[in-house]
């Protein structure tokens, strides 16, 4: 079979097969894979040379498919489908026996065959951008017996390019910056475009990038598209933004290609290029000698052409004379220089002040320091504005004294004031009456405080003025002083003895024994109120009881002359005594002491003495107190029998008659030591012979039955010595116990449930002997209860118990307990 494709496509084919005649010779056959676009079906003959010397040529055809792939051109907007190639079988002799078929992408759809001739059409205009080749499958097939004359072979049809799409640039508009001043061919940005036609087919996707707008000042490289700068010297400040449009071309920018552009926006940023600049070099500045320190007075502006940080400054005085008054600093905000006050002004001693400001950039650019030096300077001068200032008092605070008890109107000092103002006009004094009462006065024109009263220093030893002055001509202008007026102090008070508390003086004091030092009060100060000396009033005759000693050290000691006080006797005793201090002139007081007697324990600490002396001075006598503490005696009594008749009721056994559960008591009661004889008769257990008269049940207490304590060494009526009680203890207890639980079982007065009683048995004797405290009152002990006087008061009624029998006989005996004693 052959394929024939259009005569267009002739010349590439005679070409590839001269080459392929002579790389494989006659002799061989190939199937050959061209690169154009023909593809041919090739016989090969086989020779033999015969006896003879004569070459025999036998025809044998080889039949197959040889070819590669077929090519159809894109876009194509004829009014016939497009002829792509014709298929041919060898076995086709061209009698309408052989039937071709196509199958694969596209077939019967873009690519038709006609089944007699094998011509293939396209019947759509393709486009390579979306799809570059399409795989097919032909077969000959015979129509009559419709068997294969040939194996299913595959080829390709493969989408010529045409140069249909034009250069784009899908990112555009784009853009950059570049910095001012940069230098010629600096890189600013980089454009790429893309092509959608074939790139390895013909120039159709060979770009070349030229500029369109945007000369002189920046250049594109055709091949790369970067774009550089063309200028040197490009200022920002002249010119900043540049709108730069670039071309892309294919078909290497032959005529006839297509074409893209975008737009490319450029930005020069900012470098410190230009120095801070005064727009005049000298200032003038008015500025009132009121202004306050610490506050803004003016500003000054330099300009700067730079932005951002490179338009930053600072600003600075240069010159002392201006430095030393006043402060410079930069607005951030504003970039002006604002000039405050670091001192206050007076127009009366400087009436102007010069200043050299001067403005630099704090960050500057090495690579522009040859543009000049990044400072200016310029003048400022401030003239000092004259205002109506207030008066000006000579002192910031004025401290005066006067001493107490001065007669009214005398002097006790004076304040000065003056007018700061060129023209001193005269000042008016006054006292601001607002905080201080009316003790002193001042005089308009001098300024000279006065008492107004008789001054008390232990009363108010200071007073705090406020002192206001005015300027006869303009008295709205005020100024203020304080003044402190400290009252100095005069020997006018006599010192005296405290006399809050009472003297205590013991009933077992022995003569010259010291009661107590004393020391006295001064309302004076140190100077005149801290030397005392003591005596006894000399217009009394001499005091039997007491006299005085004086220590010589501002202090007395009152010592008893006799001994034996008795309170019982006499309780208190009143002691004059003269104070006199060591003040000019020298003042003496008399202070009348109380002395009180009070038992005493030993080492000389009173007992109950300030209580009872607390009670007493209540107003409540003996008889009151007395009366009293039986009353709250027999409200705790009456609490006490009440708590105790709750607790000893108890509830019935049986709660109802129809409840005939089965119930087990169980008592969980302590038992009350040696003195509880009420719980139960231990005796019944020492001797169970002796238990039979007391048939009664242990769970329920029979009526009219009391219990019985026995003491020690008691013997029983009728029962023996303790000696035969512990005979019959060692009876059987077993037996007894088996006796009780009969009388429990046969028992019908016992409640309807069983009743759990418990018996124990701890045996006789103990060699340890008995720890109880009954029988220990006749015992007599060698102990010395003098230390119960440390005790302290609650350890007291004991402790005179106990001395009260020291040295004393003991005949007392104990007596035994009888047996009906009911605790």
């Amino acid at each position: 079979m052959r394929i024939l494709v259009p005569t267009s496509c002739l010349c590439p084919v005679l070409l590839c097969l001269c080459v392929l005649e002579r790389s494989y010779g006659s002799g061989h056959h190939a199937i050959s894979k061209l690169p154009g676009r023909n593809h041919s079906l090739t016989h090969s003959h086989n020779q033999t040379r015969g006896p003879n010397g004569e070459t025999e040529v036998h025809h044998r055809p080889k039949r197959g498919w040889i070819w590669n792939q077929f090519f159809v051109l894109e876009e194509h907007i004829g009014p016939d489908a497009q002829y792509v190639g014709k298929l041919h079988s060898n076995s086709d002799k061209g009698d309408g026996s052989v039937r071709y078929i196509l199958s694969g992408e596209g077939a019967g759809t873009i690519f038709i065959i006609d089944e007699s001739t094998g011509d293939i059409h396209a019947t759509k205009s393709l486009d390579r951008e979306k799809k570059t080749h399409y795989v097919l499958h032909a077969q000959a097939i015979d129509r009559n017996t419709n068997k294969p004359l040939e194996p299913e072979s595959e080829f390709i049809i493969k989408v010529q390019d045409i140069n249909d799409n034009a250069p784009k640039f899908p990112d555009g508009p784009f853009d950059t910056s570049v910095a001012e001043m940069s230098e010629v061919g600096t890189s600013v940005f980089q454009v790429t475009a893309t092509d959608a036609d074939d790139p390895t087919y013909g120039n159709s996707a060979r770009v070349v990038y030229s500029i369109l707008q945007g000369q002189p000042y920046f250049s594109v490289d055709p091949k790369t598209g970067i774009i550089r700068t063309a200028l040197a010297g490009m200022d920002r400040e002249a010119r900043e933004h540049y709108t730069v449009v670039i071309q892309a071309k294919d078909m290497a920018g032959q005529v006839g290609g297509l074409s893209g552009s975008t737009t490319v926006n450029i930005t020069l940023t900012d470098v410190n290029d230009n120095p801070p600049n005064f727009p005049q070099k000298n200032y003038q500045l008015y500025v009132p000698e009121s202004a306050q320190v610490g506050k803004p007075v003016g500003k000054i502006r330099a300009t700067d052409e730079d932005l951002g940080i490179n338009a930053e400054i600072k600003y600075s005085i240069m010159n002392s004379e201006g430095a030393t008054t006043f402060s410079i600093h930069t607005d951030r905000d504003t970039r002006e220089g604002i000039i405050s006050l670091k001192k206050p002004l007076n127009f009366e001693k400087k009436k102007s002040y010069t200043l050299h400001i001067e403005a630099v950039n704090p960050h500057l650019d090495p690579r522009f320091s040859h543009l000049g030096p990044y400072k200016d300077t310029a003048t400022l001068k401030i003239t000092v504005g004259d205002v109506d200032e207030p008066p000006v008092f000579s002192m910031d605070h004025y401290i005066l004294d006067v001493y107490e008890n001065s007669p009214v109107g005398t002097e006790v000092g004076s304040v000065t004031a003056h007018d700061p103002d060129s023209k001193n006009s005269p000042i008016r004094y006054f006292i601001d009456r607002r905080n201080e009462d009316s003790y002193f006065s001042i005089e308009a024109d001098s300024g000279m405080i006065r008492t107004t009263q008789v001054l008390d220093r232990e009363k108010t030893p200071w007073h705090n003025l406020s002192v206001s002055a005015s300027e006869v001509d303009n008295p709205s202008f005020l100024s203020h002083v304080p003044v402190t007026v400290q009252v100095l102090d005069k020997n006018d008070n006599p010192p005296e003895i405290p006399t809050d508390e009472d003297i205590i003086v013991c009933e077992s004091i022995r003569p010259g024994q010291v009661i107590q030092t004393i020391s006295a009060v001064d309302k004076d100060d140190f100077a005149n109120g801290q030397h005392f000396s003591f005596s006894l009033p000399s217009w009394m005759p001499i005091n039997p009881n007491f006299t005085l000693k004086d220590n010589g050290d501002s202090t007395a000691s009152i010592v008893a002359r006799r001994r034996r006080f008795s309170r019982l006797a006499q309780e208190l005793y009143s002691l004059p005594i003269v104070v006199h201090d060591g003040g000019e002139p020298s003042l003496s007081g008399t202070s009348t002491l109380t002395l009180r007697v009070c038992p005493c324990q030993r080492g000389g600490r009173t007992k109950t003495c300030q209580s009872e002396a607390f009670l007493l001075s209540a107003g409540l006598s003996t008889g009151a107190l007395i009366a009293i503490l039986l009353c709250v005696l027999i409200l705790l009594s009456i609490v006490i029998l009440f708590i105790t008749l709750r607790r000893s009721k108890k509830e019935p056994l049986i709660i109802s008659e129809e409840d005939v559960r089965e119930n087990v008591v169980t008592y969980d009661d302590e038992g009350g030591g040696e003195e509880d004889t009420e719980a139960f008769d231990i005796t019944a257990l020492r001797n169970p012979a002796a238990a039979e008269e007391l048939k009664f049940r242990r769970d329920v207490r029979p009526d009219g039955v009391r219990p019985r304590i026995y003491g020690p060494g008691y013997c029983q009526p009728g029962r023996g010595s303790p000696a035969s009680l512990d005979t019959e203890a060692e009876l059987d207890v077993r037996d007894f116990i088996k006796q009780r639980l009969d009388e429990a079982d046969q028992d019908t007065s016992v409640p309807p449930y069983d009743s759990l009683q418990t018996y124990a048995y701890e045996g006789q004797g103990s060699p340890t002997g008995s720890i109880s405290s009954l029988g220990s009152a006749g015992v007599r002990s060698d102990q010395d209860y003098n230390f119960l006087d440390d005790w302290g008061p609650e350890f007291q009624k004991l402790a005179e118990l106990y001395s009260a029998e020291i040295g004393a006989e003991s005949t007392e005996t104990e007596k035994p307990a009888y047996p009906d004693t009911q605790k």
